[in-house]
């Protein structure tokens, strides 16, 4: 029996650009073009494997590399999987690019002071944590927040960059949706 492999599609950017809101957007579009997805959350797997969250480098490590085996092997077994994850340093998106065979990464471009307006305005969290940046600004020396206390460090070669803070995220999920299509 020849099952087919399911494709993998990573969304990062900076916390308060948008993943959250795009890859539900995605989730809608590809269920409404009969393409089932099974949406992976970096917040809510968090949420059983470290409940009391301290975002340690250690912890992160444990948190990506879950996601990553998650990721590998509903890939493996024909089911296509999106993850919703900062996913902050690079080597987390090259070990799920090296170990899923069919990947895609999506690097939402959206400037710092967007992404604190977002987060600080946003009324639906999806299981993030709230007023991290006020909360990391107000400590920088102490904080673990991608982008303040911690490195975001963009992707070199992502195979979709969208600029995340001129679109919708209906439009960005159009955008991902045709780079998916065509590398079916």
């Amino acid at each position: 029996m020849n099952m087919s492999v399911g494709w993998c599609v990573w969304v990062t950017g900076l916390p308060g650009s948008g993943k959250s809101l795009v890859s539900r957007a995605l989730v809608e579009l590809l269920n409404k073009k009969n393409i089932s997805v099974q949406l992976l959350s970096s917040d809510e797997l968090r949420k059983i494997l470290t409940p009391n969250a301290t975002y340690s480098i250690e912890e992160r490590d444990t948190v990506y590399a879950a996601l990553i085996y998650i990721a590998n092997l509903l890939t493996r077994n024909g089911v296509n999987v999106l993850i919703d994850a900062t996913g902050n340093f690079r080597r987390y998106r090259d070990d799920a690019r090296s170990q899923i065979a069919r990947f895609i990464e999506v690097y939402l471009d959206c400037p710092f002071e967007i992404c604190i307006q977002r987060e600080t305005e946003r009324k639906e969290t999806y299981n993030a944590p709230t007023q991290i940046y006020k909360k990391a600004l107000q400590n920088r020396a102490l904080n673990t927040v991608p982008g303040v206390g911690q490195p975001y460090e963009i992707p070199l070669k992502p195979d979709v960059v969208v600029k995340n803070f001129m679109r919708t995220p209906q439009e960005a999920a159009q955008q991902i949706y045709e780079v998916i299509i065509a590398k079916k």
